[in-house]
């Protein structure tokens, strides 16, 4: 009998970007972006605006031709086989132009007939969730309900990749907490959230990977925790005698000082070598504040822009 063999299938990543340039005559907006992101998670770009995450976004979607790079959906050049990836992707842009002389009903509905899995169901389901009156005419509605109307836009149909730029702009809190629900309930069905913000604080609850940008490049990338642990923590340790000055010499200290008993400083990266020359020494107690991903995001923006 001969041996039976099993061929494992490659995973096509959802998008993949290397090396990409934008260019607006002499400025250089994007400058060799390389992004990898994974099928099923939740990804964070992030940066302030002006940053060039819109850019690269649109690059990405075909709606701009970058000046150099190559970029892939599903493996799938957007420029060549955009009709095959409209029906995969959902798209929500930070700038929004939306149709004033329809409703929001008549707006999704046409959204939702070129996508996949669409069920005319979920669009009264998800209009009640976002206290949204789908048969008022755009043109009418609060910009925070056009809004509203573009994220109802991406998340009708059971699409496999949502690239979402600056998707709450303009929401209440407790909309922007429905946002986050809907993002988790895609995850979990297995569709990748590309999710550019500079809201901090929902990329931090919602992204399993995230990268930063500024001026155009891409200057930290990793999990949340990774990033975080850019930021600089503050130290202080209380000793039960004067505290040993041979601390102010431990590796990823800054502005140590010691004051008596007392000892303060900025620590940056692991605090393993800290802990180690902690071990065994008289401490009354010791507090490392745990940072966020703002104070490590603006640790990264320290310097001006070039």
């Amino acid at each position: 009998m001969g041996a039976m063999t099993a061929t494992a299938t490659a995973t096509v990543e959802p998008l993949v970007v290397q090396g990409l340039v934008k260019n607006y005559g002499k400025v250089q907006a994007v400058r060799g972006i390389d992004l990898a992101v994974r099928a099923g998670e939740v990804f964070g770009f992030v940066g302030p605006n002006g940053a060039g995450k819109s850019t690269t976004i649109r690059c990405i979607l075909d709606l701009l031709r970058p000046s150099g790079g190559q970029i892939r959906l599903f493996g799938r050049d957007p420029s060549t086989d955009s009709a095959d990836i409209r029906e995969r992707v959902a798209y929500v842009p930070g700038e929004l132009r939306l149709p004033e002389r329809v409703t929001g009903r008549q707006f999704l509905t046409s959204i939702g007939r070129i996508r996949r899995r669409f069920e005319r169901g979920r669009v009264d389901e998800l209009a009640e969730r976002f206290k949204l009156d789908l048969d008022r005419n755009i043109r009418h509605l609060s910009s925070g309900n056009r809004r509203k109307v573009a994220v109802l836009s991406a998340f009708l149909s059971d699409a496999d990749l949502l690239i979402l730029d600056e998707p709450t702009g303009g929401l209440d809190p407790l909309m922007q907490h429905e946002f986050l629900r809907l993002v988790r309930e895609r995850r979990a069905a297995g569709a990748t959230v590309f999710l550019s913000s500079h809201i901090l604080s929902e990329v931090q609850s919602v992204a399993d990977r995230l990268a930063v940008l500024r001026a155009g490049q891409i200057v930290a990338s990793g999990t949340v925790n990774e990033v975080r642990g850019l930021a600089r923590q503050h130290v202080e340790v209380w000793f039960e005698a004067d505290a040993p000055r041979g601390l102010l010499q431990v590796p990823g200290l800054d502005d140590a000082a010691v004051d008596g008993r007392q000892f303060r400083a900025t620590l940056t990266g692991s605090a393993r070598p800290l802990i180690d020359a902690l071990n065994g020494l008289p401490i009354s107690s010791i507090t490392i504040q745990e940072p966020d991903l703002e104070e490590a995001f603006l640790g990264l923006y320290q310097e001006d822009d070039e």
